[in-house]
Protein backbone atom coordinates (compact mmCIF):
# COMPACT_ATOMS: atom_id res chain seq x y z
CA UNK A 1 0.00 0.00 0.00
CA UNK A 2 1.38 3.41 -1.00
CA UNK A 3 2.02 5.83 1.85
CA UNK A 4 0.05 9.09 1.64
CA UNK A 5 1.96 12.16 0.52
CA UNK A 6 0.19 14.60 2.83
CA UNK A 7 -1.71 14.51 6.12
CA UNK A 8 -4.34 17.14 6.83
CA UNK A 9 -5.45 17.73 10.41
CA UNK A 10 -8.86 19.38 10.39
CA UNK A 11 -9.84 21.85 13.08
CA UNK A 12 -13.04 23.64 14.03
CA UNK A 13 -14.98 24.24 10.81
CA UNK A 14 -13.16 21.49 8.90
CA UNK A 15 -14.42 18.11 10.07
CA UNK A 16 -14.44 16.62 6.57
CA UNK A 17 -12.90 17.21 3.15
CA UNK A 18 -15.74 17.06 0.65
CA UNK A 19 -13.38 16.86 -2.35
CA UNK A 20 -11.45 13.92 -0.91
CA UNK A 21 -12.13 10.79 -2.97
CA UNK A 22 -12.20 8.36 -0.05
CA UNK A 23 -10.66 4.94 -0.61
CA UNK A 24 -10.85 3.59 2.94
CA UNK A 25 -10.88 4.39 6.64
CA UNK A 26 -8.52 2.86 9.16
CA UNK A 27 -9.03 2.55 12.91
CA UNK A 28 -5.63 3.03 14.52
CA UNK A 29 -4.53 1.73 17.90
CA UNK A 30 -1.50 3.52 19.28
CA UNK A 31 0.73 3.14 22.35
CA UNK A 32 -0.88 6.38 23.55
CA UNK A 33 -4.54 5.43 23.25
CA UNK A 34 -7.10 6.13 20.57
CA UNK A 35 -6.87 9.01 18.07
CA UNK A 36 -9.77 11.41 17.58
CA UNK A 37 -11.28 9.02 15.05
CA UNK A 38 -10.46 6.69 12.16
CA UNK A 39 -7.93 7.99 9.66
CA UNK A 40 -9.62 8.80 6.35
CA UNK A 41 -7.53 7.87 3.29
CA UNK A 42 -8.18 8.98 -0.25
CA UNK A 43 -7.13 11.06 -3.22
CA UNK A 44 -7.22 14.83 -3.33
CA UNK A 45 -6.49 16.08 -6.84
CA UNK A 46 -5.05 12.64 -7.55
CA UNK A 47 -2.58 12.74 -4.64
CA UNK A 48 -2.66 10.18 -1.82
CA UNK A 49 -3.89 12.05 1.26
CA UNK A 50 -4.88 11.14 4.81
CA UNK A 51 -7.29 13.25 6.84
CA UNK A 52 -8.01 13.36 10.57
CA UNK A 53 -10.48 15.78 12.20
CA UNK A 54 -8.78 16.83 15.43
CA UNK A 55 -12.03 17.25 17.37
CA UNK A 56 -13.67 14.10 16.01
CA UNK A 57 -16.03 13.62 13.08
CA UNK A 58 -18.88 15.31 14.98
CA UNK A 59 -16.72 17.96 16.65
CA UNK A 60 -17.28 16.55 20.14
CA UNK A 61 -13.73 16.54 21.59
CA UNK A 62 -12.76 19.83 23.29
CA UNK A 63 -9.21 21.12 22.76
CA UNK A 64 -7.93 20.24 26.23
CA UNK A 65 -9.10 16.62 25.81
CA UNK A 66 -7.73 15.91 22.33
CA UNK A 67 -5.32 12.96 22.42
CA UNK A 68 -2.57 14.80 20.57
CA UNK A 69 0.02 12.07 21.08
CA UNK A 70 -2.23 9.41 19.56
CA UNK A 71 -3.23 11.66 16.65
CA UNK A 72 0.30 12.62 15.64
CA UNK A 73 1.68 9.11 16.20
CA UNK A 74 -1.10 7.57 14.06
CA UNK A 75 -0.50 9.98 11.17
CA UNK A 76 3.27 9.54 11.33
CA UNK A 77 2.83 5.75 11.37
CA UNK A 78 1.20 5.88 7.91
CA UNK A 79 4.55 6.95 6.45
CA UNK A 80 3.20 10.34 5.44
CA UNK A 81 5.74 12.87 4.16
CA UNK A 82 4.26 16.06 5.61
CA UNK A 83 1.33 17.40 7.61
CA UNK A 84 -0.72 20.58 7.45
CA UNK A 85 -2.76 21.45 10.53
CA UNK A 86 -5.81 23.68 10.08
CA UNK A 87 -6.92 25.70 13.10
CA UNK A 88 -9.48 28.36 13.95
CA UNK A 89 -7.89 31.23 15.88
CA UNK A 90 -8.53 34.68 17.27
CA UNK A 91 -6.68 37.70 15.92
CA UNK A 92 -4.72 39.71 18.47
CA UNK A 93 -2.67 42.21 16.48
CA UNK A 94 -4.26 44.66 14.07
CA UNK A 95 -3.21 42.85 10.90
CA UNK A 96 -5.01 39.66 11.98
CA UNK A 97 -8.57 40.33 10.82
CA UNK A 98 -11.53 37.91 10.75
CA UNK A 99 -11.84 35.80 7.61
CA UNK A 100 -8.13 36.03 6.78
CA UNK A 101 -5.66 33.17 6.72
CA UNK A 102 -2.34 33.18 8.54
CA UNK A 103 0.68 30.91 8.26
CA UNK A 104 2.38 31.23 11.67
CA UNK A 105 6.13 30.87 12.02
CA UNK A 106 6.38 30.86 15.83
CA UNK A 107 4.39 29.57 18.80
CA UNK A 108 4.21 30.18 22.56
CA UNK A 109 2.76 27.48 24.81
CA UNK A 110 0.37 28.58 27.58
CA UNK A 111 -1.26 25.17 27.99
CA UNK A 112 -0.92 23.01 31.08
CA UNK A 113 -1.42 19.37 32.15
CA UNK A 114 -1.56 18.04 28.58
CA UNK A 115 0.45 14.93 27.69
CA UNK A 116 3.04 16.81 25.68
CA UNK A 117 5.96 14.52 24.83
CA UNK A 118 6.87 11.04 23.65
CA UNK A 119 10.15 11.18 25.55
CA UNK A 120 9.09 10.04 29.00
CA UNK A 121 8.64 6.85 30.97
CA UNK A 122 10.95 4.03 31.98
CA UNK A 123 11.73 2.80 28.45
CA UNK A 124 14.02 5.67 27.42
CA UNK A 125 17.58 4.92 26.33
CA UNK A 126 18.57 8.54 26.97
CA UNK A 127 17.10 11.95 27.69
CA UNK A 128 16.18 13.75 24.46
CA UNK A 129 15.74 17.48 23.87
CA UNK A 130 14.39 18.43 20.42
CA UNK A 131 15.23 21.81 18.92
CA UNK A 132 12.18 24.09 18.59
CA UNK A 133 13.90 27.28 17.45
CA UNK A 134 11.78 27.27 14.31
CA UNK A 135 8.76 25.13 15.25
CA UNK A 136 7.16 24.89 11.81
CA UNK A 137 8.71 23.19 8.79
CA UNK A 138 9.99 25.95 6.44
CA UNK A 139 9.45 23.84 3.31
CA UNK A 140 5.78 23.15 4.12
CA UNK A 141 5.25 26.81 5.06
CA UNK A 142 6.76 27.83 1.72
CA UNK A 143 4.34 25.56 -0.16
CA UNK A 144 1.41 27.15 1.69
CA UNK A 145 2.63 30.68 1.01
CA UNK A 146 3.36 29.97 -2.66
CA UNK A 147 -0.10 28.46 -3.10
CA UNK A 148 -1.72 31.47 -1.42
CA UNK A 149 0.20 33.79 -3.74
CA UNK A 150 -0.86 31.88 -6.84
CA UNK A 151 -4.50 32.06 -5.72
CA UNK A 152 -4.16 35.72 -4.65
CA UNK A 153 -5.59 34.88 -1.24
CA UNK A 154 -5.21 37.45 1.55
CA UNK A 155 -2.81 35.76 3.95
CA UNK A 156 -0.61 36.88 6.83
CA UNK A 157 2.76 35.38 5.97
CA UNK A 158 4.04 35.06 9.53
CA UNK A 159 2.97 35.47 13.11
CA UNK A 160 3.27 34.02 16.58
CA UNK A 161 0.53 31.64 17.70
CA UNK A 162 -0.29 31.67 21.42
CA UNK A 163 -1.67 28.27 22.47
CA UNK A 164 -4.06 28.47 25.43
CA UNK A 165 -5.67 25.72 27.48
CA UNK A 166 -9.36 26.25 26.67
CA UNK A 167 -12.10 25.37 26.32
CA UNK A 168 -13.15 28.81 27.56
CA UNK A 169 -12.15 31.89 25.62
CA UNK A 170 -9.58 34.25 27.08
CA UNK A 171 -10.07 37.40 29.14
CA UNK A 172 -9.10 40.79 27.73
CA UNK A 173 -6.27 40.98 30.29
CA UNK A 174 -4.93 37.60 29.18
CA UNK A 175 -4.92 38.78 25.57
CA UNK A 176 -3.12 41.98 26.62
CA UNK A 177 -0.43 39.84 28.27
CA UNK A 178 -0.15 37.63 25.20
CA UNK A 179 0.32 40.65 22.95
CA UNK A 180 3.07 41.93 25.25
CA UNK A 181 4.65 38.48 24.93
CA UNK A 182 4.64 38.87 21.14
CA UNK A 183 1.59 36.81 20.16
CA UNK A 184 -0.36 37.72 17.02
CA UNK A 185 -2.88 34.87 17.18
CA UNK A 186 -4.58 32.88 19.92
CA UNK A 187 -5.81 29.30 19.61
CA UNK A 188 -6.24 26.19 21.73
CA UNK A 189 -4.75 23.33 19.69
CA UNK A 190 -1.30 24.41 18.50
CA UNK A 191 0.46 22.77 21.42
CA UNK A 192 1.48 20.10 22.10
CA UNK A 193 0.63 19.11 18.51
CA UNK A 194 3.46 21.17 17.00
CA UNK A 195 6.08 19.85 19.43
CA UNK A 196 4.95 16.24 19.04
CA UNK A 197 5.29 16.46 15.27
CA UNK A 198 8.84 17.75 15.75
CA UNK A 199 9.69 14.91 18.15
CA UNK A 200 8.69 12.36 15.49
CA UNK A 201 10.44 14.23 12.68
CA UNK A 202 7.19 14.97 10.85
CA UNK A 203 7.36 17.95 8.48
CA UNK A 204 4.54 20.04 9.90
CA UNK A 205 3.08 23.50 9.38
CA UNK A 206 -0.15 25.25 10.35
CA UNK A 207 -2.76 27.16 8.41
CA UNK A 208 -4.79 29.36 10.75
CA UNK A 209 -8.22 30.79 9.95
CA UNK A 210 -8.92 33.97 11.89
CA UNK A 211 -12.45 33.44 13.18
CA UNK A 212 -12.77 36.52 15.38
CA UNK A 213 -10.89 39.37 16.97
CA UNK A 214 -9.52 38.25 20.32
CA UNK A 215 -11.02 39.39 23.63
CA UNK A 216 -10.83 43.15 24.12
CA UNK A 217 -9.90 43.76 20.49
CA UNK A 218 -13.41 44.58 19.28
CA UNK A 219 -16.60 46.05 20.68
CA UNK A 220 -18.85 43.70 22.61
CA UNK A 221 -18.56 40.01 23.39
CA UNK A 222 -17.33 37.27 21.10
CA UNK A 223 -20.26 35.18 19.85
CA UNK A 224 -20.38 31.75 18.24
CA UNK A 225 -22.52 33.24 15.45
CA UNK A 226 -19.69 35.62 14.56
CA UNK A 227 -17.13 32.81 14.69
CA UNK A 228 -19.33 30.59 12.53
CA UNK A 229 -19.78 33.23 9.82
CA UNK A 230 -16.07 33.96 9.59
CA UNK A 231 -15.14 30.29 9.60
CA UNK A 232 -17.50 29.60 6.72
CA UNK A 233 -15.69 32.20 4.62
CA UNK A 234 -12.23 31.25 5.81
CA UNK A 235 -12.62 27.50 5.37
CA UNK A 236 -13.61 27.91 1.73
CA UNK A 237 -10.28 29.67 1.24
CA UNK A 238 -8.51 26.88 3.13
CA UNK A 239 -9.98 24.24 0.84
CA UNK A 240 -8.77 26.14 -2.22
CA UNK A 241 -5.35 26.56 -0.62
CA UNK A 242 -5.02 22.87 0.25
CA UNK A 243 -6.04 21.86 -3.27
CA UNK A 244 -3.30 24.08 -4.72
CA UNK A 245 -0.70 22.74 -2.28
CA UNK A 246 -1.68 19.18 -3.21
CA UNK A 247 -1.31 20.03 -6.91
CA UNK A 248 2.24 21.25 -6.24
CA UNK A 249 3.18 17.79 -4.93
CA UNK A 250 2.43 16.09 -8.24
Amino acid sequence: MTAPRLAIIGGTGLTRLKDLEITHRRVMHTPYGEPSGPLVFGHLNGIETVFLPRHGARHTIPPHQVNYRANVWALHNTGVEAAIAVAAVGGITECMQPGQLAIPDQIIDYTWSRANTYFEGGHLDEVTHVDMTWPYCPEVREKLLNAAGELELPVCEQGTYGATQGPRLETAAEIDRMERDGCDLVGMTGMPETALARELGLSYAACAVIANRAAGRSKGEITMDEIGRNLETGMEQVKRLLARVIASLD
